[in-house]
């Protein structure tokens, strides 16, 4: 797995009213900081990548449908430099995926309809100067192809 990349199992609590998850607290190990706390969808198939931050850390739980998020890693003094991983979150894999900083990610909906991503990064979003460094979809740069595959 990319170096500071942590997958973190979620308990869902459900009963005859409902479900229930906890998704970041402050006492969990892995807590940073909190920077703010948002939302982001995709339409099934769409893909939105590549891009990485300097500063922020991404938390990631999808909290309806299914994603396939895809982190790649630049960094030169990584023991995981060039290294590709796939992490399928979801309504059928209740886990939080936290996204080091100066790791490329994207991510793709695989469900039939739209996904729904909570995001609480590290780092609250700079309007003047965003945090955020992109590339396209389709580039050379970074070895991976968003076609599913069927094994």
């Amino acid at each position: 797995m990319i170096h500071g990349a942590i997958v973190t199992p979620l308990r869902v609590m459900a009963d005859e009213r409902g479900r229930l998850m906890e998704m970041y607290r402050s006492d969990d190990p892995n807590f940073l900081r909190f920077g703010q706390l948002y939302m982001t969808t995709a339409y099934p198939g769409v893909v939105k990548a590549w891009h990485y931050h300097k500063k922020q850390v991404d938390n990631f739980i999808v909290v309806h449908g299914m994603m396939k998020v895809v982190l790649f890693d630049p960094r030169e003094d990584s023991p995981t430099k060039g290294e590709v991983n796939e992490f399928f979150l979801g309504v059928y894999n209740t886990v939080r995926l936290t996204i080091p900083n100066l790791v490329y990610h994207g991510f793709k909906c695989i469900s039939e309809r739209e996904a729904i991503c909570i995001n609480v990064p590290s780092e609250l979003y700079d309007y003047k100067n965003p945090d955020e460094f992109r590339l396209p979809v389709g580039t050379p740069e970074i070895p991976y192809n968003w076609a599913r595959v069927d094994r």
